[in-house]
């Protein structure tokens, strides 16, 4: 079985979640994206990509879908009016309130599915956390992740991007002209790469030294990249590869267990 788990009935969810189910929680973001998009971007992206992936897997797996999370920790972009963040204190609550749940409910794989790459670092942290403190298996998977977080492919990038493309950029751009055009104005959009982040060899979105930014660190317009290029075409291309992505993992992490687990 699998399907939206909200839509069922008290009853059926008792019967329906059982040891082997996944439950898959999709975690987006309310956050600015630069003058030629929404502030609903990574909701709209991973919200999306959950539905394909129940689509593709629903006759495979025993997976379950929750709602989406429309709030996360955005505050690297605290700065922009109409960007609602979550403190990290919140955020840590918040999955650990959700993880009890899942617990309680029978189920013993539960997955977060990250729409925002500024959620990686706590997302890791609370799979640990849930693990030791449910005993639940616990997994973090991303649909797109920028090269700050280099955990998986990036969004299809451009070449004169350099790799610093990482918020609203042309590969998420072109995601969003695939799945909600009318809510991209590229008439809008502008070039703003950090070229002189290229110069280093390890401070820099992707090197292997990690560093704390804020998107208005970059420029008054808070994305950091060059959307002006941006395609539904690639969209399309690139959404449907990180689904693919997600699916594959998906798969593993159905049958994953610790050889000596209780």
């Amino acid at each position: 079985m699998a399907g939206y788990l909200d839509t069922l009935s008290g009853p059926q969810a008792k019967a329906a979640l059982g040891p082997d189910s996944i439950v898959l929680v999709p975690i987006g973001a309310m956050e600015q994206h630069g003058p030629h998009m929404p502030l609903s971007v990574d909701y709209v992206i991973v919200d999306e990509s959950a539905k394909a992936i129940l689509d593709r897997l629903g006759d495979e797996l025993d997976l379950w879908v929750i709602p989406t999370l429309p709030y996360s920790k955005s505050n690297e972009h605290a700065w922009a009016p109409g960007t609602i963040w979550l403190s990290s204190t919140t955020m840590h609550h918040l999955l650990s309130d959700i993880g009890r749940s899942v617990a309680n409910s029978g189920a013993r794989r539960i997955v977060f599915l990250n729409g925002h790459g500024g959620n990686t670092t706590l997302l890791n942290v609370a799979c640990r956390e849930l693990r030791l403190e449910y005993g639940l298996l616990t997994f973090l998977v991303h649909t797109f992740v920028p090269p700050a977080y280099s955990t998986a492919p990036p969004i299809a990038d451009e070449s004169d991007e350099f790799g610093q493309g990482v918020h609203a950029n042309y590969g998420e751009t072109s995601v969003m002209m695939h799945l909600r055009p009318d809510l991209v104005n590229l008439d809008l959009a502008v070039r703003n790469v950090p070229e002189w982040l290229t110069e280093n060899e390890h401070v820099r979105f992707g090197g292997a030294t990690q560093f704390g930014w804020l998107s208005s660190d970059f420029g008054p317009d808070g994305h950091i990249g060059d959307p002006t290029k941006a395609s539904a075409d690639v969209g399309k291309v690139s959404f449907e590869d990180g689904v693919r992505f997600v699916c594959d993992q998906l798969r593993e992490i159905a049958t994953f267990d610790y050889p000596d687990a209780p």
